[in-house]
């Protein structure tokens, strides 16, 4: 890994593949509603950011796998830290849906 690569950040694409090797493991959209219903990664749960708080009712598990992504990738950090804090463990960053190349639901 070089210098260049801390910067890059992560390839949703790639990164999908935990998701999809992990049976247990809950994807999680923190877009809008609205953006949600633009489309989405198949199997994806909204809980938008503003409503991250819920999380207990998706996965009241804390040792569960939770895979998250956003638009662009922001809120999805901001997501991912929150779920740190209050005790989840197997939370994964998957980034921007910009950048996601795969089937989409509607």
């Amino acid at each position: 890994m070089g210098i260049f690569d801390l910067f890059r950040g992560t390839n949703i694409n790639e990164a999908l593949d935990g998701y999809r090797n992990d049976k247990n493991a809950v994807l999680l959209d923190v877009r809008t509603r609205e953006e949600y219903a633009d489309g989405r990664i198949p199997g994806s749960i909204n809980l938008s950011l503003q409503q991250i708080d819920k999380i207990k009712k998706v996965a009241p598990d804390k040792k569960r796998s939770i895979y998250v992504y956003c638009l662009s990738g922001a809120r999805s950090r901001q997501a991912k830290r929150y779920l740190e804090r209050i005790g989840y463990i197997n939370v994964v960053d998957l980034g921007g849906f910009a950048g996601y190349k795969g089937k989409v639901e509607r």
